[in-house]
């Protein structure tokens, strides 16, 4: 069982990156092989809608992305992680997003499995955001449940915490940390 994060926080070490790595711990506990990807760490470019990825389905922007296509292909659980920024994930991620459009084209042009094959995926979003409000994570939660259908990857749900803004404030919150540990053992013994 292989679990791929992604961190999209450009703040290292903030509240969603402690959170992916508590989710992480909890799934290596059960034998799982975790690997975590940090968007900030990467030089790629947003898609630039050429359409060159409509004859195969490929991007055609040869970037630090590769990678990240090839451990999607090969994961068997993703998590997304990202903080709220007005109202939705990171540029970071929503650009990772993005870059998907290859992956959009081979489901429903080319008629193709997205992500290589038609294996089981689960998919899980881990958010932090420091206002407490309602409807709060519903932006983010459109756009991350979309992006997973697209991909055929089920979503086994989210860890959403509000009213964590300051770097670290998470830490506060031990019952968070324990959900996050709890949810990386449940994703890979279902």
């Amino acid at each position: 069982m292989k679990v791929l994060g992604i961190a999209g926080s450009p703040r290292r070490g903030g509240n969603t990156d402690i959170l992916l790595a508590e989710l992480m711990k909890g799934a290596a506990s059960k034998g799982a092989e975790v690997k975590t990807i940090v968007l900030k760490s990467l030089t790629y470019s947003s898609c630039t809608h050429c359409d060159a990825c409509l004859k195969k389905g490929e991007c055609a922007v040869k970037d630090d992305f590769q990678d990240i296509y090839l451990e999607f292909d090969q994961a068997d659980v993703i998590v997304l992680a990202s903080p709220i920024q007005f109202t939705g994930v990171t540029a970071e991620m929503k650009a990772m997003i993005d870059r998907f459009q290859s992956r959009w084209v081979r489901k429903y042009v080319l008629k193709m499995p997205p992500l290589g094959d038609n294996r089981e995926r689960k998919g899980l979003f881990i958010s932090a955001a420091g206002r407490r409000v309602k409807n709060l994570f519903e932006p983010a939660l459109i756009m991350i449940k979309t992006f997973f259908k697209i991909l055929d990857i089920s979503y086994a749900g989210d860890l959403l915490f509000s009213g964590v803004d300051e770097k670290g404030a998470i830490t506060k919150h031990p019952e968070a940390l324990e959900q996050a540990f709890l949810a990386g053992q449940k994703l890979v013994e279902d």
